[in-house]
């Protein structure tokens, strides 16, 4: 039985248990997936350990993306975004570090139906995930504005990522008026009935995706949908960062229908 994991601390409120058992379950393969919750300063023991172990796979979560980052040899988005959240452990070699949040917001659009490539977007938050999201889009074709309440941040990820531009959040006036896709990338909406962007400035045009998963509708696409734009709720892209994680590891289709299906009974 080959054993995959998450670690992360904490790491009990995770869903990517339930998910990733059901996509082996669906597929037929002999594994399990298990939680890890290492010291915050032990975490190289505990990749060293893992892959000591023999663990085929890991997700990583928080505090731990850019530490494991250090730890493993990134592939080239992973290298640009700067951290990692998924690592695969070949036969021989240095463990190999992916960061699938990026995936996780570009098949949610195309899951959706929704073009990337020539569009306008913007990026709000230029965190770890508004790092991922707008290296994501710039890579599949986007013209990328990124809004940020301290701007030099904003500015500073935008000199990263080809064409790109920084700003504000005051940049929010001209940039969505004139956006075809927006991304939340910030916690705005989590913790508080709350948005990022003021609803005066969504159209029908937008398509919306919010990082934000609990709740799932969130006053970003509440606010969204009253406008006539297509919403985006940010279980898609939680979904897609683990089936992609999952064909990393297993180098096969995903079962996207049965990873969907425990992950939201895993959230009800």
């Amino acid at each position: 039985m080959d054993v995959y994991g998450i670690v992360g601390n904490p790491v009990g409120h995770s869903v990517s248990p339930p998910m990733q058992t059901a996509g082996f379950a669906d597929r037929g393969i002999d594994a399990t997936y298990v939680t890890f919750e290492p010291a915050e300063d032990e975490i190289e023991q505990a990749i060293d350990g893992a892959d000591a172990l023999g663990i085929a796979g890991l997700n990583v979560t928080i505090p731990f993306k850019q530490d494991v980052f250090e730890l493993v040899e990134p592939d080239p988005l992973a290298a640009r975004i700067g951290a990692v959240n998924t690592v695969a452990f070949p036969d021989a070699g240095q463990p190999q570090g992916h960061n699938t949040d990026a995936a996780g917001v570009t098949r949610s659009f195309t899951h959706h139906d929704v073009a990337i490539d020539g569009q306008d977007a913007v990026v709000v938050g230029a965190g770890g995930a508004g790092r991922a999201a707008a290296f994501a889009l710039a890579d599949a074709g986007a013209d990328v504005h990124i809004a940020n309440r301290t701007v030099e941040r904003a500015e500073s990820l935008a000199s990263e990522v080809d064409g790109a531009s920084g700003g504000g959040l005051d940049s929010l006036d001209e940039a969505v008026p004139a956006a075809d896709l927006l991304v939340n990338a910030t916690s705005v909406g989590m913790e508080e009935d709350a948005t990022p962007v003021p609803a005066e400035l969504l159209h029908k045009e937008l398509a919306v995706l919010d990082a934000v998963y609990t709740p799932r509708d969130t006053r970003l696409l509440r606010d969204a949908d009253d406008v006539g734009a297509t919403t985006i709720q940010g279980l898609w892209m939680l979904l897609f960062q683990g089936v992609e994680a999952f064909e990393i590891w297993i180098d096969e289709d995903a079962p996207i229908e049965a990873m969907d299906a425990a992950l939201r009974d895993a959230l009800d």
